[in-house]
């Protein structure tokens, strides 16, 4: 009698499990068939989800527009260059005394953080043949395409809000799942930064509509569903998009949207638009730091002979790629934290490329083979001192304009900052050694910590050691000697990562 009640209960539980178990439930048997269907179940509630987020984005493009005039561009701070200073032969030669200098702060620079992603896991598909088009571009030389089944088909009827809000949920039925997939995929292949990828969405689009307004509202919906903030804007007949960055950027005008700064992209100088308010869940703002050179086709540049004056054997051969240098020249600039000191080390934290590597670094490993850090961190320090013309930037480009360290290589002129930010990164992978930036008033010098060979002279003691000051535009001075002009100036310690190669 009681196995015949267990029997009956066990049936009416199954019944009423049956009502509201997911499809597919009951009928798995084995693990692998019910991961299967937790697996269908859970993408068909991030479906849901992001279908749910659009059709919401696209009823508040309906209602949530508002004029916003412009904030004029910041500009880059400017302070009055300090010229280079020979360093007098009997002061190179004079016996150091260990010298510890103040410093006023330490700037801390962010760790860097994950790209943004999507709300949901997209995932690239390619179609089968013959049912495929191919979507391509020239990415600064670099041939980059995607097949798609077809390419997105709409039309934009106008700038007004249901033109919009329609074309958004044509946009977000499906049809342009393969191609923000794919974009996903060649992010990664090609190691695209934020603005890498930006720039990358844009020209795509091109090649996907002819019409500047469609390109525009496809570039921004694949740079909103990869999980960037980004609201769109409309003057006139004309849309846009604008996006927000952790950096301030120099130089571009903006609008402060609930106390965030938006950018127009490739509209530097709008000054009013109406701008829609609308929003997507978990959007990210862009950011400027490169952590990874992008895979863009090798391009030698001229060859270049850079010799140090005191060190004669110091002679390198250099030569980098050309487009990786076009890809500099169309680089914004900026700050995070309201702190300028930020913009250089995000040069400084950025790598050299592996194909500069692979032609400077072996020269150099063999010119500084057995021979102790800081003797080699001496001639190191000379090369840069003397082996590059110095010139202001308002002289060569009209305006302040910093180097990643690649682009000293490459441009025939450079400066104290362009210097500091080339022998950091050459000190830091090729010594292992940590280095800092000091920012002076008008100058930028660097300081490097030693273990156990340590010079004489100059140096800040900081949290973690001693920090000797090395200044690449004191000319033919070695570590641990402050130019003199600065040895009475406020100094700023800028932090920079511990990369080597």
């Amino acid at each position: 009698m009681i196995d015949m009640l267990k029997k009956i209960i066990y049936a009416s539980v199954l019944c009423i499990a049956s009502m509201f178990a997911p499809v597919g439930f009951l009928r798995a048997q084995t693990p692998q068939e019910r991961y299967e269907a937790f697996r269908r179940q859970a993408r068909q509630q991030y479906e849901d989800f992001r279908s749910k987020a659009n059709q919401q984005y696209a009823d508040f493009v309906k209602q949530t527009w508002q004029r916003f005039h412009a904030n004029e561009p910041i500009p880059d701070p400017f302070e009055k260059p300090v010229p280079p200073v020979v360093c007098p032969e009997e002061d190179r030669q004079k016996e150091r005394k260990d010298e510890k200098r103040p410093y006023e702060e330490i700037v801390v620079v962010e760790p860097p953080r994950p790209q943004p992603q999507p709300v949901e896991p997209v995932k690239p598909v390619v179609p089968p043949t013959p049912r495929q088009e191919t979507i391509g571009t020239t990415f600064y030389g670099t041939r980059i395409q995607c097949t798609v089944a077809s390419k997105p088909q709409f039309a934009l009827k106008g700038v007004d809000e249901e033109a919009i809000a329609e074309t958004w949920q044509t946009l977000s039925s499906g049809q342009c799942d393969e191609l923000l997939g794919q974009c996903l995929e060649l992010r990664s292949r090609y190691k695209l930064n934020d603005w890498g990828y930006i720039q990358l969405l844009d020209q795509l689009a091109q090649q996907c509509c002819s019409l500047s307004n469609d390109v525009t509202l496809l570039m921004a919906w694949l740079y909103c569903q990869s999980g960037y903030r980004m609201r769109l804007g409309r003057e006139g007949n004309r849309l846009y998009m604008l996006y927000a960055s952790t950096n301030i950027i120099y130089r571009t005008n903006f609008f402060t949207i609930e106390n965030e700064k938006f950018y127009p992209y490739k509209c530097e100088r709008l000054e009013s638009v109406c701008i829609c308010g609308a929003y997507f869940p978990k959007e990210q703002s862009m950011t400027l730091e490169m952590h990874s050179e992008p895979q863009l086709t090798y391009r030698s540049s001229d060859k270049r002979m850079l010799q140090s004056e005191r060190y004669a054997d110091v002679k390198v051969s250099t030569s980098v790629n050309q487009n990786l240098i076009d890809f500099y020249n169309h680089y914004p600039t900026g700050s995070t934290n309201k702190d300028f000191g930020t913009r250089w080390a995000m040069y400084a934290n950025t790598p050299l490329s592996h194909g500069t590597r692979a032609i400077v670094y072996p020269q150099l490993q063999n010119l500084l083979a057995g021979k102790d850090k800081l003797q080699a961190a001496e001639e190191l320090l000379n090369w840069v001192q003397t082996a590059f013309v110095y010139e202001y930037d308002d002289t060569v480009w009209g305006y302040d304009r910093a180097f990643f360290a690649e682009e000293t290589f490459f441009y025939p002129y450079a400066d104290c900052e362009d210097r500091s930010i080339l022998f950091s990164r050459l000190t830091r992978d090729l010594l292992d050694l940590d280095v800092v930036l000091l920012y002076y008033p008008g100058h930028l010098a660097t300081a490097v910590r030693f273990e156990s060979e340590r010079p004489r002279g100059d140096f800040l003691s900081l949290p973690d050691g001693d920090y000797y000051i090395a200044d690449p535009t004191y000319i033919g001075a070695p570590i641990g000697l402050t130019m003199p002009e600065m040895k009475d100036k406020p100094v700023k310690v800028i932090e920079l990562q511990h990369q080597s190669h």
